[in-house]
């Protein structure tokens, strides 16, 4: 019996979209080979039948096949489950923390936390909605290294793609490597020195729920008052705690969210 050519199309389509966990337009050229008019038409069929998404914030298309997906996608609900953690971080380590979530070649702050501490003013955090680096910020690099591999390639080819400060590394093999291998024995990521735009160093914790990193928290510091190494000293077992108690916030939200076994308990 012949099979349905366009339904393999759009079959292939969205098994791409759940091992990327999110793609842009080209993303999905470049990896099924079908053309982007054609894509266009698979991605609105898909869309209108609930099983394919668009995401606001940078346009990425997103899989919605699997339902456990689709809290871990809402940045404002993950904002919300960790907003108190942050708090409570902040208070203890009197250093800001800030929360950023993945987008298709940045990472975007959706939450931060500051001290009431005078001293800290001198320097602000950066705002929310603002988009760091992948391989430069510390939030970005923790993504990299414990994100899925399908996931990390993706986001490396994009910013292969793209001629900007930094990505130049995306095309170096031994630069990488020994970033992922630094980062995963360390637990943590530490920014790139040469990503110095507020006087601040940070480090970062990714979110990791079912094998995928919704997020990071970090920590972050003047780096003129001590270095990574005696931050981490200090603050990383904090710094873990509070990551993973949004972690097991997320885990025990999630049904709720969905309408599972337990909502409205």
């Amino acid at each position: 019996m012949k099979t349905i050519s366009s339904l393999e199309r759009g079959l292939r389509v969205l098994r791409t979209l759940q091992e990327m966990r999110a793609a842009s337009l080209h993303d999905l050229h470049q990896v099924t080979g079908i053309p982007k008019a054609t894509l266009l038409r698979i991605l609105h069929t898909c869309n209108e039948q609930g099983l394919v998404w668009q995401r606001l914030a940078d346009g990425a298309f997103i899989a919605s096949l699997r339902p456990q997906r689709a809290p871990y996608d809402d940045a404002e609900w993950l904002g919300e489950l960790a907003s108190q953690v942050l708090e409570e971080l902040c208070e203890r380590v009197m250093w800001p923390s800030v929360l950023t979530v993945p987008r298709l070649d940045y990472m975007e702050t959706i939450d931060t936390n500051s001290p009431k501490a005078y001293f800290d003013e001198v320097v602000p955090v950066a705002p929310v909605g603002f988009r760091s680096h992948m391989l430069l910020g510390a939030s970005g690099r923790a993504y990299v290294a414990f994100c899925p591999e399908r996931e990390r390639e993706a986001v490396l080819r994009r910013l292969r793609d793209h001629d900007v400060p930094g990505n130049e590394y995306a095309h170096d093999p031994r630069w990488l490597r020994q970033l992922l291998a630094t980062t995963r024995s360390r637990g943590y990521s530490v920014r790139a020195p040469e990503y110095d735009f507020d006087g601040r160093n940070s480090i970062a914790v990714p979110i990791r729920v079912h094998g995928e990193v919704l997020g990071c928290v970090n920590v972050t510091w003047r780096k003129s008052v001590m270095s990574a190494q005696e931050v981490a000293r200090r603050h990383l077992d904090d710094l873990r705690a509070a990551v993973h108690r949004i972690e097991e916030r997320v885990v025990e939200a999630a049904p709720q969210r969905l309408g599972g076994p337990g909502a409205g308990a």
